[in-house]
């Protein structure tokens, strides 16, 4: 391999390597907000509820 290939992959991982700790230093700058909730899935608290549902019928029949 020439010797300008090899210089031309060492500069372009070191660029790469460079870059992306410079985006994480600019990222940490930002603060996420006090009351942040992430999104719900759609569906979830249905199934969350069935499954509730079966587990009280499962009780009273053991009774």
């Amino acid at each position: 391999m020439s010797m300008w290939v090899v210089i031309g992959i060492i500069v372009g991982v070191l660029g790469i390597i460079i870059s992306n700790i410079m985006l994480l230093k600019y990222s940490a700058k930002f603060k996420m907000p006090k009351a942040y909730t992430p999104p719900e899935v759609p569906g979830k608290k249905q199934a969350e509820a069935e499954s509730g549902e079966e587990s009280e019928q499962k009780r009273s029949d053991q009774d």
